[in-house]
């Protein structure tokens, strides 16, 4: 008697003795080489063309204006494009083995036979993907975040319910002295003025609650902590003359979607004179006028508190005008 284990199926001695066998197993490792390389071949393509301005960022805001911008924008795009073209091959091998591996009959086919190599690389593939987004991401960050010891500007950007005061500095952290600010108001709106090719420092604190300094073309935000927190980050230089609204990010109150300032990017003579005006006591708008620039913002309005209007305190003075 022999065991049922040890039979030999006549099928499986004529398929391994088959001559046509090896070059089966060849034209299907041509296959796969062929598809990685067609892969490879269309990351590469996608990512030398402008796919980001083509499918509008795929979700992330375009037209960044420090090179910290820039770097956040191309790995946002570069991992949006890997993604694809894992799905595109995911997706293609689902469908393939659909119509390949059809039923075609009642017979089952064999339960017990594998594939090592396509086992190896689903395996070792996902890892392969997440220790080079790992790697990007944690480079990236890092030069996003560092900061330096001398920048050539220094502000301190403090946060109220519900507006900006934008503090110039002559050094770093609590010590340093101011040397010009900028209030905004329930009627005017903030204007940080900054200057073109310059490495500038953030220094952030709050008088009440959480807020978030943002501004969108930037590609970066910070909360603005209250207490002795003072969150610092920097950018390398600011691209491109301009204005740009800044927002509060940050969920803070009633006034929250109202509490708005503007970055007025300028080139590095006319920041001088601004900030040599201001020293002087000029007010905002008239150190503004004096380099040629709008003096009120142009990219967002001040908004109307309604405070006078059907409130609890019809007879109280109307609040917010600010100083």
């Amino acid at each position: 008697m022999v065991a049922r284990s040890s039979e030999v199926r006549p099928t499986a001695v004529q398929r391994s003795a088959s001559p046509g066998a090896g070059a089966r197993r060849g034209r299907r490792a041509g296959r796969l080489a062929g598809l990685g390389f067609g892969g490879a071949s269309l990351l590469v393509l996608l990512t030398g063309c402008d796919v980001g301005a083509a499918f509008g960022g795929f979700g992330w805001p375009q037209g960044g204006i420090t090179p910290e911008a820039r770097r956040m924008y191309d790995l946002w795009i570069a991992s949006c494009i890997a993604a694809l073209v894992v799905g595109l091959l995911v997706w293609g091998l689902i469908f393939w083995c659909i119509v390949r591996y059809r039923k075609r009959g009642n017979e089952l086919p064999v339960q017990t036979r594998y594939n090592l190599p396509m086992e190896f690389l689903y395996t070792i593939a996902p890892v392969l993907v997440v220790a080079v987004l790992f790697y990007y991401t944690a480079v990236i960050q890092t030069d996003v975040v560092k900061t330096t010891r001398n920048p050539d500007v220094t502000v301190e950007v403090v946060a109220f319910k519900w507006n900006w005061q934008f503090n110039y500095r002559d050094g770093q952290g609590e010590d340093a002295n101011t040397t010009a600010s900028v209030l905004g108001t329930s009627e005017v709106i903030p204007i940080l003025v900054l200057p073109t090719d310059r490495s500038i420092r953030f220094e952030e604190t709050s008088r009440d609650v959480v807020h978030s300094f943002w501004v969108p073309e930037m590609l970066f935000k910070r909360d603005v902590m209250p207490g002795n927190i003072r969150n610092v980050f920097e950018v390398s230089r600011l691209e491109g003359e301009g204005a740009y609204v800044g927002r509060c990010a940050e969920l803070c109150g009633s006034y929250h979607a109202f509490m708005n300032f503007e970055l007025r990017v300028v080139t590095p003579e006319k920041f001088d004179r601004f900030l040599a005006a201001k020293q002087d006591g000029a007010s905002t708008q008239d150190a503004l006028t004096a380099i040629g620039e709008e003096p009120y913002a142009v990219t967002t309005r001040p908004f109307e508190t309604r405070r006078t209007e059907h409130n609890f305190n019809q007879g109280s003075a109307a609040a917010g005008a600010g100083s």
